[in-house]
């Protein structure tokens, strides 16, 4: 028997904003390209690597959004909610591989040196932090509560700090004339990503591994479940989420003896989504435990 069946968590996800957001990143990006050409500056370069990836994210969130609000059917009971995740992950997974071109281009240039116009340079790399800082302020209100449009917030975040990078080697070359700053802001612009993106990675793969959301311990869970009166024992207790904000539960309860199973059943789907917020709960009561259990995760 279940609780709350309600499915997806990019009912409320501001597609509005991402095509705002969408439309002032596609549009610097041809700048910024141009600009790094002209100027020489594989820092701008880099940083517009960056911008394409920004827009390939907001692409991928508007899609995600798109199929996720998609109604379950008989072959997808859970719906196309999931997709945020699968997207969520390929998007990380761009952006490292972006990061670790930009190293090796880096180290190329370490060893040919290149005039760097520095004051186009400076203008480009400012006009895109203007950009950058309104495209987060688009999705910051629910950059933690989708990770699609986490993942594209976090990219805008480090294309921000990219172009405050890139203003200052602008200076530092403008003010000193040493052109080799450009390639150290590309690969710390490189570096910067990697720690935010592999946790991003890290948060998808847990759920498509359907490991116990973040802030929830198995242990936990089931004690309060324990503690719950008509409740003799729990088995079989599973605690996953089907995306970032829809965590479910399962599990086999045993009675005591003399209790009321639709009772107790509520009383715990009650408290469940009370103390850890859990709308999606299958719990089987049962008067005698089964013979096999599963082990606890």
């Amino acid at each position: 028997m279940s609780g709350d069946h309600q499915h997806g968590d990019l009912e409320t996800t501001p597609a509005s904003r991402l095509w705002m957001a969408l439309g002032l990143t596609g549009t610097f990006l041809v700048a910024e390209v141009v600009g790094g050409i002209v100027t020489g500056s594989l820092a701008l370069i880099s940083d517009a690597m960056h911008m394409a990836t920004d827009a390939m994210a907001l692409v991928i969130a508007l899609i995600a959004i798109r199929l996720g609000r998609r109604e379950a059917d008989l072959l997808r009971t859970y719906g196309y909610a999931r997709f945020e995740i699968l997207a969520a992950a390929f998007n990380a997974m761009l952006l490292l591989a972006v990061a670790f071109y930009i190293l090796y281009e880096a180290y190329k240039r370490l060893f040919e040196t290149q005039e760097i116009a520095s004051v186009g340079m400076l203008v480009i790399a400012a006009i895109g932090l203007v950009v950058n800082l309104i495209s987060m302020r688009l999705l910051t209100s629910h950059a933690d509560k989708s990770l699609n449009v986490k993942g594209a917030y976090l990219e805008v975040w480090a294309d921000m700090l990219g172009s405050i990078g890139v203003i200052t080697g602008a200076v530092i070359i403008y003010l000193t004339g040493w052109q080799w700053v450009d390639s150290l802001i590309a690969v710390g612009i490189g570096f910067m990503v990697f720690p935010r993106t592999w946790l991003l990675l890290k948060e998808c793969i847990s759920i498509l591994l359907e490991g116990v959301p973040p802030g929830m311990k198995l242990t936990e869970v089931e004690a309060a479940i324990k503690g719950v009166p008509g409740i003799a024992s729990v088995h079989d207790l599973h605690l996953w989420a089907i995306t970032q904000s829809k965590p479910s539960l399962s599990a086999h309860a045993v009675l005591d003896e003399g209790a009321d199973a639709e009772t107790v059943r509520l009383d715990v789907e009650t408290m469940l989504r009370e103390k850890y917020d859990l709308h999606h709960t299958t719990l089987q009561m049962e008067r005698e435990a089964c013979t096999h259990r599963e082990s606890i995760h």
